[in-house]
């Protein structure tokens, strides 16, 4: 059984800084895509930034040039980098994976392994 276990979120002022980690129970480079989502009250799962096993990566439009995904295979953990947080980044951010996706860019549905969710909280 897959376990993705996130860490890192909490409260922050907009602009400020936050971190993301997704400790993966087994090697990334084992998933072809990894990502990160993001829910808010009463919203749609979205997806934020997702990662393929050769490290192509998609941004959302609305993260584009402020958050940075990365992942490290070696210590199997996904990463979420935030910077310039607005206060409409606040959600309950999610790390999902995915073993025999082609295209990384899908919605939420798409993706069978997912965290608990960790909630990230920006004030204006």
């Amino acid at each position: 059984q897959v376990q993705l276990v996130e860490s890192g979120g909490g409260s922050v002022q907009a602009g400020g800084s936050l971190s993301l980690s997704c400790a993966a129970s087994e090697y990334t480079s084992n998933f072809r895509c990894m990502g990160w989502f993001r829910q808010a009250p009463e919203n749609q799962r979205e997806r934020v930034a997702v990662i393929d096993r050769n490290g192509k990566i998609t941004y959302a439009d609305s993260v584009k040039g402020r958050f940075t995904i990365s992942k490290d295979n070696a210590k199997s953990t996904l990463y979420l980098q935030m910077n310039s947080l607005k206060p409409e980044d606040t959600a309950m951010y999610y790390c999902a994976a995915d073993r025999t996706l082609f295209n990384c860019a899908v919605g939420p549905g798409g993706y069978v392994y997912w965290g608990q969710g960790i909630q990230v909280t920006v004030s204006s």
